[in-house]
Formats: C-alpha cells, structure tokens, sequence
C-alpha cells in the first residue's frame, strides 16, 4: 500500500478528519492526503509545526524521559494529532473541532509501525 493509500485509509475512518502528511522533522512532507474541499492548507501547518516538534524533541531527549510519542494540540478550529513515525519521521492527522480525536490516535497508533517499515524499506 502506497503511503498515500494509508492516509486516504486513515482519514477516510475517522469523522471529521480534514487529512494527513507524513513529513520529516526537517520538514519536507513525504506524502499527503487532504479531503476534497478543505480550505486549509494542511501542508503548511505542518510545516509549521515541524519546528515546534524539533524543540519538543529535543527537550523530551534532554530529559530523557524516553522517546517522543504522540503531541496533541487543539485550537479554535482544529484538533491536530502528531505521531512519531522514527527518529526522522511523524505523521500529522488534522481534524475538524468535533472530529473523533479518540479514534484518531488510535488509528495513527496502529499505523504508525507499518509506515516506518515502509520508510525503511
């Protein structure tokens, strides 16, 4: 499965979602799937809080409370979920306010092993 096909399958599950981006915390996204008709510009907010990742990466290692999981923020208008993919990448999951964050982490959770595999291949 393409990494496209796993977001599009990702994002399709869960109500509200708005889309996905499997980016490097350099970054530059891998792949992307945004819905048909979302205003937002999923690919910039992410690129957005790449740099805030890097930090809170950085911290969590200086800590050394082990590796970086999962970051949750929520705003106004959306409700991001960041899961850790490897030591290089993470996945973005973007949802509307009244989306289904519960069902999200979850699902990212369960793809998360899957896409590293496909990364290292």
């Amino acid at each position: 499965m393409s990494f496209r096909e796993s977001l599009e399958s990702i994002v399709a599950q869960i109500d509200g979602a708005i889309g996905a981006v499997i980016m490097g915390y350099d970054g530059i996204a891998i792949d992307e799937y945004i819905r048909a008709n979302e205003a937002l510009d999923v690919q910039l907010l992410a690129v957005e809080y790449a740099t805030l990742l890097k930090e809170i990466k950085h911290t969590v290692d200086v800590l050394q409370t082990g590796a970086m999981e999962e970051v949750s923020i929520s705003t106004g208008e959306v409700r991001i979920a960041i899961r850790a993919i490897s030591e290089e990448f993470f996945i973005v999951l973007l949802l509307q306010a009244d989306g289904n964050v519960g069902k999200g982490r979850y699902l990212l959770r369960l793809h998360a092993p899957l896409l590293r595999n496909e990364l290292h291949q």
